[in-house]
């Protein structure tokens, strides 16, 4: 697993971390049901606090993607496809936002960026 903090970010450190492990989670690095560092692990492997690393944790569990087992420590939830499927939604959402506010910004028509995206779509 990759986690790459940047402390001069505008992100809070417990977002990053969390954004981090749901990348790897969505690119595949973690698989479904893989066990994940614990949280003071995790806490002396970023030298960060144990507060933050279970800040983003929680996150994750809140949102479905980990789920804390009592006892055994924490995995990468599994059967999360429909999860996955969501997040790719939002992150195709926000992607067609930037390209309409693009097209509106360089004065494109809707019906010509319409076109565009179709021609696009059907791969031509």
């Amino acid at each position: 697993m990759k986690i790459v903090l940047s402390n001069g970010s505008s992100i809070p450190l417990f977002e990053q971390i969390k954004n981090a492990i749901k990348e790897n989670i969505m690119t595949g690095q973690l698989d479904d049901g893989e066990q994940l560092p614990s949280v003071r692990v995790l806490s002396k492997e970023l030298k960060v606090s144990i507060l933050t690393v279970k800040k983003a944790y929680d996150e994750l569990a809140k949102e479905g993607f980990i789920e804390v087992r009592q006892g055994l420590g924490t995995f990468v939830a599994e059967n999360n496809q429909e999860l996955k499927v969501e997040e790719k939604q939002k992150e195709m959402e926000n992607n067609i936002s930037e390209a309409i506010i693009l097209a509106k910004s360089l004065a494109i028509e809707k019906q010509t960026f319409l076109e565009l995206v179709e021609f696009m779509y059907e791969g031509e």
